[in-house]
């Protein structure tokens, strides 16, 4: 069993973002994301019936970011749909809904504060990608000082082998039980066994 006992989590589903999947964008993700809306709808559903906190991290670049100045496109520009979270995922006004300027949600966000202040100790997170924004997502938690789980069915890459060689990276490492990478079900399941 996974070592979390006593721990309250908060969902972070980072940059499920309308301008994702769209085919003319040049994130080309499409299939792969669509894959994951339902496993994470599903989680969102047992977060809402635990009163567990939900955030959707969500990128709000502007047209000088540093990260567009390597070749990438601008996207997801601050302000504009691309930047919106897409209509089929089950998002309240009661989620919290951070814009972030670069890949980690806690990148000049007062996201850690935010989640202290609900007592929140381990982040659950999902969304795109596995291998860049997720990850990052992942990481600063650690260095806030948050339990971390990298959700494995909600969560998915440019293709389906680097989403698979992430996973592999991580399953083993020195940080587990701090850092480890489940199945929303596994993660749900010790949950709540903690919580009998």
């Amino acid at each position: 069993m996974h070592e979390i006992k006593g721990d309250k989590p908060a969902l972070l589903v980072v940059d499920m973002l309308k301008g994702s999947f769209k085919k003319d964008k040049n994130l080309a993700i499409t299939p792969l994301a669509i894959k994951i809306i339902g496993p994470i709808n599903a989680l969102i559903s047992v977060f809402r019936e635990e009163g567990w906190p939900i955030v959707f991290p969500s990128d709000a670049f502007h047209e000088d970011s540093f990260l567009f100045s390597g070749g990438i496109k601008p996207h997801s520009l601050a302000g504009s749909e691309d930047a919106e979270v897409v209509d089929e995922l089950d998002h309240r006004q009661e989620d919290l809904f951070l814009p972030k300027p670069s890949m980690s949600a806690f990148f000049k966000t007062d996201l850690d504060q935010w989640l202290r202040e609900r007592d929140v100790t381990l982040c659950a997170v999902a969304g795109l990608t596995s291998n860049f924004c997720v990850l990052a997502t992942v990481m600063d938690a650690l260095s806030y000082n948050f339990k971390s789980v990298l959700l494995e069915n909600c969560t998915t890459s440019f293709s389906q082998e680097v989403h698979e060689k992430t996973l592999s990276i991580y399953r083993r490492n020195a940080l587990y039980p701090l850092f480890r990478v489940c199945s929303s079900e596994g993660l749900i399941r010790d949950l709540k066994t903690e919580m009998v």
